[in-house]
């Protein structure tokens, strides 16, 4: 709130107060232009919570990452979009020691706030807080989930000069945007495997959080043996007589219904305007409807079990991760070939039990729908198998992100994807790989 201007640049007049009122996200121009015209003022927003001198970390860093930090640092805002494993948590570190001040960083899920707090501890030897999953101890350097983060805004959006979002695709969000609009942060870092989303909003990025400043692909790490080499490879399906007739027949339900509502699917938000309006249109109901049992009939394929069964036997030895888009399929595949499984329905403890069970050996094959595409640390594994999937670049990189690390003697990484043939499937796995660039 500012009183004694009539006018600034990035404010507003609020009419019961007298005053000029802007969001937090302009602080840092606000004070700026006032500084630029010699204006004097009395700054009794910032109410930092005190920390002392951060201690050193002995860390090597490869240089990648020196660079990283260095390109983030000339403007103390921006993205750092990195692939799975190649050391994102540890920049974010190292930079939160650089700029040694008051620091809020932000997550998607209570096992990154678990990761983060047991890294930042450990180097930093101080109290970490944590909001989230029912905690709320506010530190000097605090751990807390976007949701959090979000409602807690209005309260502690002056207390931190630095602000990490990890996972930082997620911020353009209706919701979690409001956490980069009303923190004060002047110093903002994004943390990601992949910035693009589906709905383009990542061209907020540069108003919410400032540009990309650094990117490198998986396929440049694993040139210089940072990462594993890798191969993607795909396998065709074909469904049976019975499975085929019926995706046929629900796929041209789908596209008659859409000429008669006058619809064409040309963008990601026509998808969302479909669903809009199926509420109240029953042409829209029936096209969705039908164009969901034609996807289900086509992710669903038995021929795709048979597939599985053919690069399981293949691959007896091998460290393999099943991914899947639905849970139903989780459980065919599970019961299947007795696999233990993940699901978002799985408990902490059935969950810390399987991953256990894979990284020690009692167990070479594990499945799994979306819950372990991000913000779950998975143990290494060699070979991944996508049974099914959406068309999101986001999604196939962090899936193949799993796959990374370097291996023993070099062993190359196989991400292989199964898809039904002259289905819907085949452009779905073109669109999700357009962003694998070298």
């Amino acid at each position: 709130m500012i009183k004694g201007l009539k006018s600034l640049p990035y404010t507003r007049l609020d009419s019961k107060t007298n005053s000029l009122v802007s969001y937090g996200i302009n602080y840092k121009k606000i004070t700026k232009y006032l500084e630029a015209k010699n204006i004097e003022y009395d700054d009794q927003v910032l109410d930092m919570l005190p920390l002392g001198q951060l201690p050193k970390i002995k860390l090597k860093l490869r240089d990648y990452q020196k660079e990283a930090i260095e390109s983030w640092s000339k403007e103390k805002m921006g993205s750092i979009v990195l692939p799975t494993g190649a050391g994102k948590t540890m920049i974010g570190v190292k930079i939160i020691e650089k700029i040694n001040s008051p620091t809020l960083i932000v997550v998607p899920t209570l096992d990154l706030i678990k990761q983060w707090t047991e890294i930042l501890s450990k180097n930093f030897n101080i109290e970490i807080g944590n909001i989230g999953g029912g905690t709320e101890n506010i530190q000097a350097i605090t751990v807390s989930t976007y949701d959090s983060a979000y409602i807690k805004a209005q309260s502690i959006g002056n207390k931190f000069l630095l602000i990490v979002f990890d996972e930082v695709h997620h911020l353009p969000a209706p919701s979690y945007r409001i956490i980069a609009e009303t923190f004060v942060a002047p110093y903002r870092l994004g943390l990601t495997a992949t910035i693009e989303r589906e709905d383009r909003l990542d061209a907020d990025f540069p108003y919410l959080i400032g540009k990309t400043t650094f990117q490198i692909t998986a396929n440049e790490l694993a040139k210089k043996n940072y990462l594993a080499n890798y191969v993607i490879e795909r396998k065709q399906t074909f469904m049976s007589k019975e499975e085929y007739q019926k995706y046929k027949e629900n796929m041209t339900l789908y596209y008659t219904c859409l000429r008669k509502i006058g619809l064409k699917m040309n963008s990601y938000n026509s998808f969302k305007r479909l669903i809009m309006i199926s509420s109240r249109n029953n042409l829209a109901r029936r096209a969705l409807v039908a164009r969901n049992k034609a996807v289900d009939t086509a992710l669903n394929s038995r021929s795709k079990i048979d597939e599985i069964r053919n690069i399981l036997s293949e691959n007896k030895k091998i460290k393999t991760i099943i991914f899947t888009q639905h849970n139903k399929l989780v459980y065919d595949i599970s019961n299947a070939f007795l696999i233990p499984f993940i699901t978002y329905k799985s408990s902490k403890e059935e969950r810390e039990d399987v991953l256990g069970g894979f990284k020690d050996g009692r167990y070479n094959a594990i499945v799994t729908s979306k819950v372990l595409d991000e913000g779950i640390d998975v143990p290494d594994a060699q070979l991944g198998i996508l049974v099914s999937g959406t068309g999101s670049s986001r999604e196939f990189v962090q899936r193949l992100g799993r796959l990374l690390r370097p291996k023993n003697d070099n062993q190359q990484a196989r991400l292989i994807e199964i898809v039904s043939s002259g289905t819907s499937e085949t452009l779905t796995s073109k669109r999700r790989q357009r962003n694998m660039t070298s």
